[in-house]
């Protein structure tokens, strides 16, 4: 049985599409939520227009289930797994949040692995947005175990959901993390109107300190190069339909900030940043966001912050 805790946009759309495999349970903590569910028959909140077979179980109860996936924000995954590590440990956790918690520097893996140390920890991530998976549009992700991996392949993958696995947890965990700072730094160029030319040197660059974080925390960089990296990199900078992106356009166009909103990238760039200086590293970019959401710098200076590095090679 598979349980997915968290009806947000991305909960949603994997219960939905795991929903073709059999039985699937969706949490989400507010009842009156789960009442609109179970009205409608969709996440009219989240996730409007996607249907909600009937195979999908919606419940304000945390489910009986041997594997966890959880679809929750990167800062509240600390909390949670303390608060009901009775249930949870010894289960299946797969994590499907992208970020650094900013308390205690960890990826969501190292978070499983410290609160629940007899669970099987594992993270799926990689370039995806919620509304195509739940339309069956064809997506494929990254899954990182290091244990059970094949098997957990084959329960969590669908007609529609191609997974490829690793052993690489810390990389797939820093590579989904760290492309929402760069993400974020690609809208605040779009918005600027610096053009597309900025926006490729960027986040070649992004990439650049992404790779070089990850490998010196121990992540092999082919992982970086791969689906949970530069894949998912491609994406959020390229598009739209990225809340990071679109965070890093408002602040480029100087228009106010939906507070509503889960903007992972703001909290993971802080981590990062904090990471490196304890590492003797340098991301420029990372610590341009952080200021740059900070208010303690504007556009024009993170440019010119930027643009006036020494010249270097490659």
């Amino acid at each position: 049985m598979i349980a997915v805790l968290g009806a947000g946009a991305f909960g949603t759309a994997l219960a939905i599409t795991l929903a073709q495999n059999g039985a699937v349970s969706l949490w989400a903590r507010d009842a009156g939520h789960v009442a609109e569910m179970r009205r409608s028959r969709q996440n009219a909140r989240r996730l409007p227009g996607a249907a909600l077979p009937g195979n999908v179980a919606l419940t304000a109860e945390l489910p009986q289930a041997d594997t966890y996936l959880l679809a929750m924000p990167m800062q509240q995954m600390g909390a949670f797994l303390a608060q009901h590590r009775a249930l949870l440990n010894g289960r299946r956790l797969v994590a499907c949040s992208k970020g650094i918690d900013l308390a205690t520097g960890q990826g969501p893996v190292a978070l499983i692995r410290s609160a629940c140390p007899e669970a099987l920890p594992a993270i799926l991530t990689g370039p995806s947005f919620a509304a195509d998976i739940a339309r069956g549009l064809p997506t494929a992700l990254t899954l990182a175990c290091a244990q059970e991996g094949a098997a957990l392949q084959a329960e969590l993958s669908t007609p529609t959901l191609r997974l490829y696995r690793t052993t690489d947890t810390t990389g797939a965990e820093l590579g989904g993390a760290l492309k929402n700072v760069i993400a974020i730094a690609a809208g605040v160029v779009i918005g600027a109107s610096l053009g597309d030319s900025a926006r490729a040197a960027l986040m070649t660059r992004g990439f650049a300190e992404m790779t070089r974080l990850a490998c010196r925390m121990g992540a092999r960089p082919e992982t970086l190069a791969g689906l949970s990296g530069f894949g998912d990199l491609v994406l959020t900078c390229t598009s739209a339909q990225s809340r990071n992106f679109r965070h890093g356009l408002a602040l480029g166009q100087g228009v106010a900030i939906d507070p509503a909103l889960t903007v992972e990238g703001v909290a993971t760039a802080a981590a990062a940043v904090r990471l490196a200086q304890g590492l003797g590293l340098e991301m420029p970019v990372a610590a341009m966001v952080t200021a740059l959401c900070a208010q303690r710098i504007t556009v024009a200076e993170a440019t010119q912050a930027l643009l006036s590095r020494p010249l270097k090679e490659e």
